[in-house]
């Protein structure tokens, strides 16, 4: 060890006890807190340190854990601001509370460092005088890094004194409390329960805080990417009714995806698509409500693109690919298709919340093509999005189910439009209540409307395949000869999930076939409706709701199979189940009772019916995970 470190590292030990024994008045020791300036261009020699040396060390260690809206403490460090903003004690994640949370939504409930201050985040780089010593002592990243090597993890199989459960309690100290932290919890330095970095790594990241942690601004656009910005919003903010209508309804499907220019050179870069006041040209004036169909407040909304800020992380990565063939398809879909829009829908809650209301006027088949043609992108937002913690949805689903899809091409008749219409009330969604909700109430209310609508639909198909007449599986979408959107398999892991194309495995035990309507309404609900910050009632009637969905998409799937054995089939998946779907089941609704016309040889129906379906949808199937096919 050089002269120069040693006589540091003797100050920093003499200079804590003083700390301690001052108190931990760190006012009085380095002045008054306050935001300090911590981005500069990315041209500079300080930005090329942050970007090439100290960003990948956080990607690699820090990120894992720290990249979510639920992360340890809401500290968020897949990106300068969530960086910069700091750490709360206060929970995003609450299944108990009674009335809804204020959103704290990095890039969006506050836009600065300081107004985060004033939502009671502190910061864990140093806020005083930017001195060497001040910029290490009064840091909560350099002081926790300290005690880590300190404190290394013990030598042990399995590790005591840790909780690595995901409801445990929470420390979040801020500098002032980190001594009694440090003193109580001695092996929780960071990272947390893992080993600890490497010195070089270590050695990097105190000589990043040491020199005032700073960190580049954001990376300018290229003229490329400024180009096809402007073409897309040029797209998405025309003045007619018609595109007006059509940009709305892709926003609210986009609005948590990362979009991307396939066709540019390069690595690709991120957008979001957000809502402004401003139109393109102007600078962007995000326009933050709790959910996005939520009224905006000004008279007129334009969408507009901005590049998505930090690490990309599996757990909230959405990818959608924007490229020509895309805009040939929403103008196909959107814009040259044959229908009139009088006047648009408006943001009243009633109307906003329930989609086959507002988009009346856009084509079912417009609406229904643009979710299965990038269907994977539309079941993966059900399970991925800025929220880690996935419980709450995929508490409702199997361990690994396929997904298939009513043709859309099937669903163009004015029949169904109309039929969706006659049924308004009855597909009215539990996210058009408040965050605050009161859950029994909501219960019984919604379950009724849900058995009204599957008693009229159950009428309206079959009087539809009346003597069986055209249900077969060619009623379902086989990808337009190439899309491999048009099966998927879901794997659920505890909290987690993941979505891929094909049908993947060993024939499951369950499976569905989602139509437009249900398609729509679990995005709704899900996605589109779904506040996390919202009260227990919020949350339990989301949950409870989407059992409902996912019995209406299994019942899609079992009438396929002979009228004879669908309720013995459908019975065997659901032994043991709870008081609440015993009693939606034992609803006087009217089954669908017409006979399918698969043409089945064996008396193994479902397997069967899964082979027809393997075979029909073949020349679509991704086979990437199908080992047979590997090398």
């Amino acid at each position: 060890m050089n002269f120069r470190k040693f006589l540091f590292l003797s100050f920093v030990v003499i200079f804590s006890g003083c700390a301690t024994y001052a108190g931990l008045n760190y006012d009085e020791l380095f002045g008054k807190a306050s935001v300090q300036q911590r981005t500069v261009s990315h041209e500079s020699a300080q930005a090329d340190f942050f970007l090439n040396e100290v960003r990948p060390i956080i990607d690699n260690r820090c990120v894992v854990c720290h990249a979510c809206y639920d992360a340890p403490c809401q500290l968020k460090m897949s990106s300068v601001e969530g960086i910069d903003r700091g750490a709360s004690d206060a929970l995003v994640y609450q299944g108990t509370r009674l009335t809804a949370a204020q959103p704290t939504r990095l890039f969006e409930d506050a836009q600065s460092t300081e107004q985060w201050r004033a939502f009671n985040f502190h910061p864990i780089l140093n806020e005083r005088a930017q001195t060497p010593t001040a910029n290490i002592q009064a840091s909560l990243i350099s002081r926790m890094l300290m005690q880590k090597e300190n404190h290394p993890l013990p030598d042990q199989k399995q590790l005591e004194g840790f909780d690595f459960a995901i409801d445990r309690l929470q420390e979040c100290p801020s500098i002032e409390e980190f001594d009694n932290y440090e003193q109580d919890f001695p092996t929780w330095g960071m990272p947390y329960g893992l080993p600890n970095i490497s010195s070089h790594e270590y050695s990097t990241l105190m000589a990043w805080v040491e020199n005032g942690s700073i960190m580049n601004a954001p990376l300018p656009l290229s003229k490329a990417e400024l180009s096809k910005i402007a073409e897309y919003e040029t797209f998405l903010n025309k003045d007619d009714l018609k595109s007006q209508l059509s940009a709305r309804y892709i926003y609210e499907h986009l609005f948590l995806s990362h979009l991307y220019f396939s066709e540019l050179t390069g690595g690709p870069r991120y957008f979001n698509l957000v809502r402004s006041s401003t139109p393109p040209g102007e600078a962007v004036q995000r326009i933050v409500t709790r959910r996005p169909y939520d009224n905006p407040g000004v008279e007129r909304v334009y969408y507009r693109l901005i590049p998505e800020q930090g690490t990309t992380v599996s757990k909230t990565h959405l990818p959608f690919e924007l490229n020509n063939t895309r805009m040939q398809d929403w103008q196909a879909w959107f814009v040259d298709e044959s229908y009139t829009v009088t006047s648009l829908p408006t943001y009243q809650i009633g109307v906003a919340a329930n989609p086959l209301t507002a988009f009346f006027d856009l084509p079912v088949r417009s609406r229904f093509k643009f979710m299965v043609d990038t269907a994977q992108n539309t079941i993966g937002a059900f399970i991925k999005g800025p929220v880690c913690r996935g419980q709450l949805a995929l508490n409702v689903i199997n361990d690994r189910f396929w997904v298939m899809f009513i043709d859309p091409d099937k669903s163009n008749l004015p029949e169904i439009n109309e039929f969706y219409q006659s049924q308004v009330n009855n597909l009215r969604l539990p996210s058009e209540l408040d965050s605050t909700t009161v859950p029994v109430v909501s219960w019984v209310k919604y379950s009724r409307q849900q058995a009204r609508y599957l008693e009229a639909k159950s009428t309206f198909i079959n009087d539809w395949f009346n003597q069986g007449e055209y249900l077969t599986t060619d009623i379902l979408w086989q990808g337009d000869g190439s899309n491999h959107n048009a099966a998927l398999t879901i794997f659920r892991h505890f909290d987690s999930a993941s979505v891929v194309q094909g049908l993947v495995g060993h024939p499951p035990k369950t499976a569905w076939v989602l139509d437009y309507a249900l398609l729509e309404r679990i995005h709704y609900l899900l996605v589109a409706g779904f506040d996390i910050y919202g009260n227990f009632g919020h949350q339990l009637i989301t949950r409870m709701f989407m059992d409902f969905l996912r019995l209406e998409g299994e019942t899609n799937f079992i009438s396929l199979l002979p009228r004879e054995v669908r309720h013995i089939e459908h019975s065997s998946w659901y032994q043991n189940q709870s008081s609440d779907l015993s009693d939606f089941f034992q609803r006087n609704i009217r089954p669908f009772d017409q006979q399918s016309l698969v043409p089945y040889q064996t008396t193994d129906y479902k397997n069967e019916l899964y082979d027809i379906l393997q075979t029909q949808l073949g020349p679509v199937l991704n086979t990437r995970y199908d080992i047979k096919k590997t090398d």
